[in-house]
């Protein structure tokens, strides 16, 4: 079992430039798809909704869309917990499906 941290240190980010993905405008989309495929994405994105961090692209969205889930679900207490059920749920449900912690992608 991995350390709540441990998930950043087999992260596809880790072999760029951390600069990019703290990018402004539409250079915001070619940081996102950094993240396309990347093996921590749902851990990624529910720490930076867990310690509310305000700035750059994590778990495939920017601080806005993230400022816009976090206004949406203001009762979600540990975001970790739950895209964690909610991907268990999903895999249950349809065995080698894309991650389900992208349904609750910003619109």
């Amino acid at each position: 079992m991995h350390g709540e941290s441990d998930w950043s240190e087999r992260a596809i980010c880790r072999a760029g430039d951390p600069d990019e993905l703290f990018v402004e405008g539409a250079l915001q989309n070619r940081a996102k798809a950094t993240c396309v495929g990347c093996p921590v994405r749902t851990e990624c994105l529910a720490y930076a909704l867990d310690h509310r961090v305000e700035f750059g692209v994590w778990g495939g969205m920017t601080e806005r869309e993230r400022r816009a889930l976090l206004r949406r679900r203001p009762t979600v207490t540990s975001w970790r917990r739950l895209l964690d059920t909610a991907r268990a749920e999903h895999g249950k449900a349809r065995p080698g499906a894309a991650e389900p912690g992208m349904a609750f992608e910003a619109g």
